[in-house]
């Protein structure tokens, strides 16, 4: 790795915008909790609190991969930090939901924007032999914000709890959620500044007739030789396409396309279908629904944070030795196993109160009308909320949620947790540190930009989706069935990669052109 020291630091340093993205995007999993109950949430508002930076970021995908083609990627990353940055100060300071839900929207363009072009800038800097590990730098970034995320809002939870001198002015405890929103302020600045020892991309250099700027570039990043080779493939590639007429969208549905256009509609889907982002974003409610308490549960969500942070860097280190095909249906294995014992382990649940129970909650719960409950058992945590709102109301049974199930259910909430952590380290293993090095390898250099983003916008919008309605899907169809339907997605996509993906390791781009898109005779 010592001979691609330079091009290692750049990939790094654009792959902060990962670690922006992850932390964006997971910092609100401590914030639902908060913001439900200050701003009197229904369901679908709370959804719509974590699902609107997704909304953004998938029309940012829509525009992100053709704007850096007229601009330069650098450019467009340059905006990404810019965003971060203004989302995370009003996020913090909004004094509404509204605009909440606006400030969370405009960092959504961020994270649309920093999510294509990050791996696509690598991907057209990076050597072959070592693509898929530069590439993947961006989603182990990714996954280290998530963790940073998870950790920051335990931290700021237990420092509103703290009688320590120098945390009693900060009113760590009265702002909580204000505090976890502003903190990403800190390296969007580091992300800007960052940028400005990053070069542009070679390969843009060379769409846009840069030919000296960038073979300078991929000298100093591959080596005189090196650079001579790729310099040679891409003037082919560009050679090809001379006489072609502009890229359009019409060009993806193209006959020639129709393979690598198939792989990445069915992998975008499959990687946000199986339900990551909804443990990610809620990952404190999903362990709370196995009656562990609120603080345990954001404990263990750092352990969330810890396992797929581990299982990135492994899917770094294999990824260019062991390939792409097998590491996914190893992960997706993993995936439909892991969401058929959640599935079970909530099916298997009952919810029952007794007269101590009762006793020991808070004393606005006392109320003759949950008496009603007393030593009644109820088969699903869908009939057990149904009952609870009905004897309390919908802002108290919200409010204590988390203290009604802790005390009337009874499950092994172990299982939770194990079939949790299962699914994350299956899912940083494979499917989602190789779905961006697959995008970044499947399409011509031509279209590049326009089919990432149009693959990209697809995941995105699915990602929304899951996001929006999880919370619904809890309070109406259960945690079983909810996780029944993730594992059932990761089935299908384990079925579709074992008969149709080919195998892409070790191959420049342009080779992998000639190989996956051919004209039909």
């Amino acid at each position: 790795m010592s001979k691609y020291r330079y091009v290692r630091r750049v990939a790094l340093t654009v792959a902060m915008g990962g670690f922006l993205m992850g932390f964006d995007a997971s910092v609100i999993s401590g914030v639902v909790k908060f913001i439900e109950s200050q701003f009197a949430l229904s369901k679908i508002e709370l959804g719509w609190a974590v699902s609107s930076l997704t909304l953004t970021a998938t029309l940012a995908m829509m525009v992100s991969g053709p704007l850096s083609d007229r601009i330069g990627r650098r450019k467009v990353l340059f905006l990404a930090a810019i965003l971060y940055a203004v989302s995370a100060i009003s996020s913090a300071l909004a004094p509404t939901f509204v605009i909440l839900v606006i400030a969370r929207m405009i960092g959504g363009l961020g994270v649309g924007a920093s999510l294509i072009i990050a791996p696509m800038y690598i991907a057209e800097i990076a050597p072959p032999t070592v693509r898929g590990r530069m590439v993947s730098f961006n989603q182990l970034n990714i996954v280290a914000g998530i963790s940073v995320a998870f950790f920051t809002n335990y931290l700021i939870l237990q420092l509103g709890q703290s009688d320590a001198g120098w945390a009693q002015p900060l009113m760590f405890d009265e702002y909580n959620w204000r505090w976890m929103l502003g903190l990403e302020t800190l390296p969007a600045v580091l992300y800007f500044f960052g940028l400005f020892f990053v070069p542009e991309s070679p390969r843009w250099l060379l769409l846009r007739g840069q030919q000296p700027a960038a073979r300078e570039i991929l000298s100093r990043a591959v080596g005189e030789a090196e650079a001579r080779k790729e310099l040679a493939a891409i003037h082919a590639s560009l050679d090809r396409d001379a006489g072609k007429a502009k890229v359009a969208v019409t060009q993806l549905f193209a006959p020639a396309m129709r393979l690598v256009l198939t792989i990445g509609i069915v992998v975008a889907i499959v990687q946000q279908a199986t339900g990551i982002n909804a443990v990610f974003f809620y990952a404190p409610i999903i362990f709370e629904q196995s009656g562990i308490g609120t603080d345990a549960s954001f404990a263990q969500a750092v352990l969330v944070g810890l396992t797929n942070l581990v299982f990135t860097v492994l899917a770094l280190l294999v990824i260019d030795r062991i390939g792409r095909k097998p590491l996914l249906i190893l992960g997706l294995s993993g995936i439909t196993l892991s969401m058929f014992v959640l599935a079970g382990g909530f099916y298997s649940a009952t919810y029952t109160t007794t007269g101590e129970d009762l006793a020991d909650l808070p004393a606005e719960l006392n109320a003759p009308a949950i008496e009603d409950l007393q030593d009644a058992t109820f088969g699903s945590d869908v009939e057990f909320k149904k009952a609870l709102r009905g004897a309390l109301g919908d802002e108290l049974a919200t409010q204590y949620e988390s203290d009604l199930i802790n005390a009337a259910i009874e499950m092994n909430p172990w299982l939770v947790l194990l079939g949790v952590l299962a699914f994350v380290a299956s899912f940083a293993v494979s499917i989602g540190p190789v779905m961006w090095v697959l995008f970044s390898e499947l399409f011509p250099n031509r279209i590049r930009g326009l089919a990432i983003s149009f693959v990209g916008l697809i995941n995105s919008a699915v990602s929304f989706g899951v996001q929006l309605v999880f919370p619904w899907e809890l309070a109406n169809f259960g945690s079983g069935t909810t996780f029944l339907i993730y594992g059932l997605f990761a089935a299908i996509g384990l079925g579709f990669v074992v008969l149709v993906l080919p195998e892409t390791k070790g191959r420049s781009l342009e080779e992998l052109e000639t190989i996956l898109v051919r004209d039909p005779a």
